[in-house]
């Protein structure tokens, strides 16, 4: 079976085509990467143009294989992204009082009975832990007795008009959508260890656009939410502070740019004219790092104030992840630790039973802008171990998206 792991982002469309084997590996067919358009902070603001984007993206796979665009796993980002915590109390039906997986789905669905507007649904339900008589933190209550479940869950919901012009982009392109998953999450299948999560983790994922972060801690999710301020400002900063073209801009970034400027000497220049003929200006590569420094410790600043209203600010044995194309600027590691107060590293994806047909293929996903299309990648291959008998005809209703994040 083919599969397409689709991030599709701000600046950038990552793909993966990958085949999953019956035995459960998944071997890597391709990966394309190219400049998307239409998209703004995460979500679609232009559909034509989006889907000019994808319809070039999608021709280059169908050389692959041809059915590979009928199960298309795809990421779903934005500001528009709320959560919110909800419980759901059933009493177990049996006489002999064990609980069975009826009682279990019985009390998942009632805690989904949370407040929204018409124009928004539920994307994911994540479980935190299950409270059987007042007794919690269960991870499986299946088997055992009580009179009373609970379960205390996180909800996850869209913006629908959002969802649905993502999944019309896909569709007019000549693709069909086979799941969806908020972006930090699949991140998070590939970057993060289970003793990460166990130990509390922060991860933090700078893309383009936007920066999303999720909180893991026992191996549970605590908190996750979606910062309006990605690399793609940074970018913008140049461009105000050199007086030069955005795309000249983003060049110098990725050439010169650095996170730290207590790294950069101040006898480093950097010549615009490289980059720009029009452009005469020399300027010093520390006056970049600062303007890059500032941006950053702003974005650290949100995380941390995310830490805060959950009172683990600091208080993360784990650290901080971080991954998204934003997590390459040199020193940002060390800028994330001085802000956060936390050990920071940065995070590389990894996809575990994988075959690459192709050994430069292979060492191209291992780089944090890959983080969100291999970790769609691992969920549909374990999705497809779960279900055994699952086709590329069959379609992913919403409701069943995301088991793999529950405990």
């Amino acid at each position: 079976m083919f599969i397409i792991a689709l991030d599709l982002g701000s600046g950038k469309i990552k793909t993966l085509v990958v085949e999953i084997q019956k035995n459960g590996k998944l071997s890597l067919l391709g990966v394309f990467k190219t400049p998307s358009a239409g998209i703004r902070k995460g979500e679609i603001a232009n559909i034509e143009e989006t889907v000019r984007s994808l319809s070039h993206v999608f021709s280059e796979i169908k050389r692959l294989h041809k059915n590979a665009l009928k199960n298309i796993f795809v990421n779903v980002n934005g500001t528009g992204i709320k959560m919110q915590n909800s419980r759901g109390i059933v009493a177990v039906s049996r006489s002999d009082n064990e609980i069975y997986q009826e009682d279990i789905d019985r009390v998942l669905k009632a805690s989904q009975a949370v407040n929204l507007s018409p124009n928004r649904m539920v994307l994911h339900t994540l479980t935190k832990e299950f409270i059987v008589d007042g007794v919690g933190d269960i991870r499986d209550p299946l088997g055992m007795t009580g009179a009373r479940l609970e379960v205390n869950s996180l909800i996850i919901d869209a913006f629908s008009p959002a969802i649905k012009n993502l999944i019309k982009c896909i569709e007019v392109s000549g693709g069909s959508v086979a799941g969806l998953i908020y972006g930090p999450l699949s991140a998070g299948v590939s970057v993060l260890s289970k003793a990460q999560k166990e130990l509390g983790t922060v991860l933090v994922d700078i893309g383009f656009g936007t920066t999303g972060m999720c909180v893991y801690e026992e191996d549970k999710l605590l908190q996750a939410a979606a910062i309006p301020v990605g690399a793609g400002n940074i970018t913008n900063d140049l461009a105000i502070g050199l007086k030069c073209p955005v795309k000249t801009a983003e060049k110098i970034k990725l050439a010169f740019g650095c996170a730290s400027p207590k790294e950069v000497s101040v006898k480093e220049k950097v010549e615009l004219g490289e980059f720009d003929e029009n452009l005469k200006t020399i300027v010093s590569r520390k006056f970049l790092a600062e303007i890059i420094e500032s941006r950053l410790a702003e974005i650290f600043e949100f995380v941390n104030n995310e830490l805060k209203s959950i009172g683990k600010a600091g208080r993360l044995p784990g650290g901080a992840i971080l991954t998204g194309g934003g997590a390459k600027m040199p020193g940002i590691a060390e800028l994330a630790k001085h802000e956060l107060k936390l050990s920071s590293q940065i995070g590389i994806p990894e996809i575990k039973n994988l075959e690459s047909k192709n050994a430069q293929s292979g060492g191209q996903i291992e780089e944090p802008e890959f983080s969100v299309a291999a970790g769609l990648a691992v969920w549909a291959g374990e999705q497809r171990l779960k279900q055994g008998n699952w086709s590329p005809s069959d379609k992913f209703p919403l409701k069943r998206i995301l088991r793999y994040f529950m405990p």
